[in-house]
């Protein structure tokens, strides 16, 4: 596959820090991006969507719901362009309603031409939301793919059921645990598959909100965190240098607790040990850089973070390259009291999305 000279230019400066001759890279883009409220107008009796209907709260009509799919296409379209020309070979997304919008997202001009697949499954999610997967079928070609639940509940209440033993008399105490109240929530997606001929895993999340505050809910992302990490672990323990890529809405920084203890992932790479987890974002974040505000404070929620095996420093195979949060002005409201933020869709204007993207490029020598 030849590459644009402007990659290759780009590519060399790298290698030259590397080794003193020169080099040619392919290079392909793998982004996430919080779609915020990809809503069709077709009111869904098994969903909470009144609000997106024409009828409902956000007015939604066909109008304004094809502007959104024009906004978020070009979005996609240019995630990642500065190094790479070509929009994301990978792209995770979150706050879908349906197959249905994907399909009407990837026939709009700015990504028809890149010829996207579509991996999706309806999730238990209250709002009726999930995740996804679009990838470029020129360059991925997927083997499996399934959607993991997990399985989350409000509280856990002990019962003491106490009855006599006939023959000593005493007292037997059973502690029951009752699990009541399940939170319904996003289903972890799994893609396995390969990236050229090279096999490849990839975990699409959008992780429990903060409703109720972030302490309070923080078991909730901390358990979704552990289910990551379980799944991670199963694809190692078939093959010890599987290339995986985690990325999603993680509703946590890189600092929580779902992050730093259930993925144990690291901020440096020399810290990173053999099956272990690398966090790009984390640095960034230290930086002040965000993908989410509130408060006039910016956090990054959206990350992608990947095993050990994509920082080796030989590139005769794809490896990560570097990471980046895509913030152009036009995503960025210009004025009034949100006047910094990401913009989103309002009562006067169809915006883009309450969060920005992130990506990171993965890169491999062409000999």
């Amino acid at each position: 596959m030849r590459i644009p000279i402007r990659i290759k230019i780009v590519l060399l400066l790298l290698s030259s820090c590397l080794q003193a001759q020169e080099k040619k890279f392919n290079i392909h883009t793998v982004a996430f991006y919080n779609f915020e409220n990809l809503f069709d107008t077709i009111n869904d009796p098994t969903k909470f969507d009144d609000e997106w209907t024409p009828k409902g709260a956000q007015n939604w009509t066909s109008e304004k719901y094809n502007q959104k799919l024009i906004n978020l296409a070009r979005v996609l379209s240019e995630i990642g362009n500065s190094d790479n020309p070509n929009a994301p070979t990978f792209i995770g997304g979150a706050e879908i309603e349906n197959r249905m919008v994907l399909e009407d997202l990837i026939r709009q001009p700015k990504l028809k031409k890149f010829d996207y697949g579509i991996i999706h499954f309806d999730s238990p999610d209250n709002r009726g939301i999930d995740v996804a997967l679009l990838y470029q079928k020129k360059s991925f070609r997927p083997i499996t793919f399934s959607a993991i639940p997990l399985l989350l509940y409000k509280k856990e209440q002990p019962l003491k059921a106490i009855e006599k033993d006939k023959e000593s008399d005493e007292d037997l105490t059973e502690v029951i645990t009752e699990k009541a109240n399940r939170v319904f929530t996003r289903d972890q997606l799994l893609i396995s598959g390969f990236l050229e001929n090279e096999e490849i895993h990839l975990i699409v999340n959008h992780w429990p909100s903060r409703s109720g505050g972030e302490k309070r809910s923080s078991p909730y992302r901390e358990a979704a965190g552990l289910l990551n990490r379980k799944i991670i672990d199963s694809l190692q323990g078939i093959n010890p240098k599987a290339k995986i890529i985690t990325m999603g809405d993680m509703n946590d920084s890189p600092f929580n607790k779902s992050i730093k203890n259930a993925l144990q992932a690291k901020a440096n790479k020399q810290e990173v040990p053999e099956f272990g987890l690398f966090n790009p974002f984390e640095n960034k974040a230290n930086k002040g850089l965000g993908t989410i505000a509130f408060r006039d404070s910016w956090d990054i929620f959206d990350q992608i973070i990947f095993t050990e095996s994509l920082l080796q420093k030989e590139f005769s195979s794809y490896q990560f390259w570097k990471a980046g949060i895509y913030s152009p002005t036009y995503l960025i409201q210009q004025n009034g009291a949100y006047k910094g933020y990401p913009l989103r869709h309002s009562a006067t204007e169809v915006g883009f999305s309450d969060h920005f993207a992130v990506y990171i490029y993965l890169i491999k020598e062409i000999k």
